[in-house]
């Protein structure tokens, strides 16, 4: 019944089914004797000219290598482009499948070659896969073609989402202009993001990298992003989190949230960012939070981090209200902020924003903030002091520039009905 429901949220998408007239896996691999099968798409009818519609072969290539014993390579060979509309590879699958991308995997032209009766809110979904791995050798590339969606006001696709899958590693490749986010996972576990490359103007909206919502077990490392929204955006049921030697920006930085809309429930833990530059940005690390929220952000660290002309370079805001010229109402219950640790952060900062903004509710004070080893200094100008609201914590070192509006200890008493934690 849950396939079932999952098919009729995206019924305008043909999902692919076994075919018995499908190649043998020798008429589209390599090798024998044992060796893994490989699927080019190129056997199933791609043509790869950018232009012809090659999701059908996609389909084809994909029911085969899926179910290919022992397990197999889907390939996308080099120096091909293939235009696909949106679709769903599903799984289960054989564990050990390979999605080999070495040429171009790229989404219609804008809005008005997008198919009326396909799904407009998803490009390339991957449902309920274990032990794939996505990645490239050499130049694999997927072009989202997000550049004439932007402007609009209908909400566009995102370009690559893993939905309730595991064991999955991407690496190696390249996304660029996605309409939305380029590579997001939901309800995933043992996650593993390494050697990406991901690109899209610094002004096109909503372009995060790399989203996770609900997903725990995950390492993102070793790679670059630079697009108009997060680097990295960590949502809702996260755990476990490793982020290390990101180069990020320009950007909105790496962030925790946005986490409470609509008065929602929150819960998120163990995050580390490390090791990391973020360069050229509006914001550098970031834990934004709804008013009107419930649950908890605790045991995060920020630890060796640089900060090159980020226009805030630490920020936890808890009354997070992203549109200009709107009003959110006050509310007082929140999400409770305890126990992040900032060490080694340095670099330079736009002088007109305060380098640390720290703002905690009215009603919830942030507690347990550590600060060791923090070093932001104005790209010209003065220094700012930095800006606390109820936020209590305890500097180790001395902080540049003094964190003085620091509460230190904890506070005197914490009203415990309006405290939603998360076990």
């Amino acid at each position: 019944m849950e396939f079932l429901h999952f098919l009729a949220l995206f019924s305008s998408i043909s999902l692919c089914f076994l075919s018995p007239s499908l190649p043998s896996p020798g008429a589209g691999s390599s090798g024998g004797g044992g060796s893994t099968a490989v699927f080019s798409v190129l056997s199933f009818g791609a043509v790869g000219d950018g232009v012809t519609d090659d999701t059908q072969a996609f389909k084809l290539a994909w029911d085969a290598a899926c179910q290919a014993e022992p397990a197999s390579t889907l390939l996308v060979p080099d120096r091909f482009s293939f235009m696909i509309q949106s679709m769903i590879f599903a799984g289960p699958c054989r564990s050990g499948l390979v999605f080999q991308i070495e040429g171009t995997v790229m989404a219609p032209d804008g809005p008005e070659w997008w198919p009326e009766n396909n799904s407009r809110r998803q490009w390339l979904v991957f449902y309920r896969i274990d032990g794939m791995r996505m990645r490239s050798d050499a130049k694999g590339l997927i072009d989202g073609k997000g550049d004439k969606w932007w402007n609009l006001s209908c909400k566009p696709h995102k370009a690559v989402r893993f939905l309730k899958s595991s064991n999955l590693s991407v690496e190696g490749i390249e996304m660029k202009n996605s309409p939305q986010f380029h590579l997001r996972f939901d309800e995933c576990r043992d996650i593993l993001i390494d050697s990406l490359r991901i690109k899209a103007p610094p002004r096109s909206p909503n372009t995060d990298g790399i989203h996770i919502q609900n997903t725990t077990n995950v390492k993102i490392q070793n790679s670059l992003i630079s697009n108009g929204d997060d680097c990295v955006s960590i949502g809702a049921g996260c755990f476990n989190v490793e982020i290390r030697n990101i180069t990020c920006g320009p950007s909105h930085g790496i962030s925790i949230g946005s986490l409470g809309p609509r008065n929602s429930r929150a819960c998120v833990s163990n995050i580390t960012v490390s090791d990391s530059t973020i360069e050229k940005s509006d914001n550098g690390v970031r834990i934004k939070t709804w008013q009107g929220g419930s649950g908890s952000v605790s045991q995060v660290t920020f630890a060796n981090i640089h900060m090159d002309s980020v226009r805030n370079p630490i920020v936890i805001d808890q009354y997070y209200c992203p549109n200009e010229g709107s009003s959110c109402s006050n509310q007082t219950s929140a999400i409770a902020i305890s126990n992040v640790f900032y060490s080694n952060i340095d670099g330079t900062y736009d002088a007109r924003r305060p380098p640390l903004r720290l703002a905690c509710s009215d009603a919830l004070p942030c507690v347990n903030l550590t600060f060791s080893g923090v070093k932001l200094v104005p790209i010209q100008g003065q220094m700012v002091d930095p800006f606390c609201w109820n936020a209590f914590g305890v500097m180790e070192t001395l902080t540049i520039p003094p964190l003085n509006c620091l509460s230190e200890g904890t506070p005197m008493s914490i009203p415990q009905s309006d405290v939603d934690r998360c076990l």
